[in-house]
C-alpha cells in the first residue's frame, strides 16, 4: 500500500509541477474558503510583505484537543510528518511517520526545532505555541538551529518563511485546522521557491490528510 501511494505521491508532483503556472491559483487556496484566505491569522506579522504564500484547510470531525497531539509531534526524529514518506526519503529525510500519540513529544516550547530532515536540512523553530489553538513555526538555519530574523534589507541568498498551524472549532467534534505559509526571499532564490511551492503543496495536502485520517481513526468523544 505504501509503495502505490509513494507512486500516486510522484505522479502528483510531477503533474503539479508541470502545470503550476495553470494551477498556481487552486493549490495555494486548496480547501479554503475565501473568508479563511483573506483572514489574518497569527504569525502573519513575522513576514508581513511575503513574495509567494498560502493557505490551506481541511475539517476534522475531531476537536481541537485530539488534533494537537498530532502538530505537536511533528517533525523528522519525532513523530513524522504524515506524508508521503517513501518521496521523502528518497531525498535523504529520514522521515517515519507514526499511527500513535508520542506522549514523549507532546511538550512543545518556543524555540523547540522541527526538523524536515537530519542536521542540515530544512528546519523550523517554534515561535508561538497555544495548545489546543495556534502552533506557528519561522524557517530556522539549518546549521545553527536558530530562527531566521525578519530584515528590511534583503541581501542575496536570504529567505524567511512561516508554517502557520490554526484550529478552530466548528462545534465540540468539528475542527477546521488552517495551514498558511508566507516567505520572502531575495531575487535570486525565485526560481528555487516556484520549483518548491508546486512540490511543497502535494506534500502538505498528503500530510493534512493524514493528520485528518490518524485524529478521526484515535478521535475521544
Amino acid at each position: 500500500m505504501n509503495f502505490v501511494e509513494n507512486i500516486l505521491g510522484a505522479m502528483q508532483v510531477g503533474g503539479t509541477l508541470l502545470l503550476s503556472p495553470i494551477l498556481r491559483g487552486w493549490y495555494n487556496r486548496w480547501g479554503a474558503t475565501p473568508e479563511e484566505v483573506t483572514k489574518p491569522l497569527p504569525g502573519d506579522e513575522l513576514v508581513p510583505e511575503p513574495r509567494l504564500g498560502y493557505t490551506h484547510a481541511i475539517t476534522i470531525e475531531a476537536s481541537p484537543e485530539n488534533i494537537w497531539p498530532w502538530l505537536a509531534q511533528m517533525g523528522q526524529g519525532r513523530g513524522g510528518l504524515y506524508s508521503y514518506d517513501g518521496l521523502e526519503n528518497l531525498a535523504g529525510c529520514n522521515i517515519h511517520s507514526v499511527e500513535h500519540v508520542l506522549s514523549e513529544y507532546q511538550i512543545l516550547q518556543v524555540g523547540d526545532l522541527i526538523r524536515l530532515g537530519p542536521q542540515g536540512y530544512p528546519c523550523f523553530a517554534a515561535s508561538s505555541v497555544d495548545p489546543g489553538r495556534t502552533l506557528v513555526l519561522i524557517s530556522a538555519d539549518p546549521k545553527t538551529g536558530q530562527a531566521v530574523q525578519p530584515t528590511a534589507q534583503i541581501d542575496k541568498g536570504y529567505s524567511i518563511a512561516t508554517w502557520q498551524f490554526i484550529l478552530q472549532p466548528l462545534d465540540e467534534n468539528t475542527t477546521r485546522l488552517l495551514v498558511r505559509q508566507r516567505l520572502s526571499y531575495s531575487s535570486d532564490l525565485t526560481w528555487v521557491w516556484r520549483l518548491t511551492e508546486p512540490v511543497a503543496f502535494v506534500m502538505e495536502r498528503k500530510m493534512m490528510l493524514g493528520i485528518r485520517r490518524r485524529a478521526e481513526k484515535n478521535h475521544v468523544g
